[in-house]
């Protein structure tokens, strides 16, 4: 009997320093859950941040203004533009010649074998 108390006593001590251990191991896994969580927000508003700073450099006016100030552009004056009546001709088209080439290379070649044809 007293053998059956002590192995009792020692299992109930194995499953306590198991459930210990798994407890203690979930504990490290929800840290590093929380740690990851954490650089994910962080992450995601370094994100937010520089679609904000992306929106701002590429508003239309910003890009205006830099174009006036570095560039030598001039604006589109009406004048500029003139009627599809002045547009100069299409040029022509080249007409392709009438005779096949790869047909006029096959039309005097009576042969139909894989030797070459006899020499007259």
């Amino acid at each position: 009997m007293r053998l059956v108390n002590i192995l009792v006593i020692g299992a109930l001590i194995l499953a306590a320093s198991l459930v210990y251990k798994i407890k203690f191991d979930s504990t490290l896994q929800a840290e590093r859950v929380a740690k990851l969580r954490a650089e994910i927000r962080q992450e995601r508003n370094a994100i937010a941040v520089l679609r904000a700073e992306w929106a701002r450099l590429d508003t239309p006016a910003r890009i205006q203004g830099l174009a006036e100030r570095h560039l030598a552009l001039k604006p589109v004056q009406p004048t500029q533009f003139d009627s599809f009546d002045r547009l100069p001709d299409r040029p022509l088209l080249v007409v392709p010649p009438v005779s096949d080439p790869i047909g006029a290379m096959i039309a005097p070649s009576e042969a139909t074998g894989s030797l070459p044809a006899p020499r007259r």
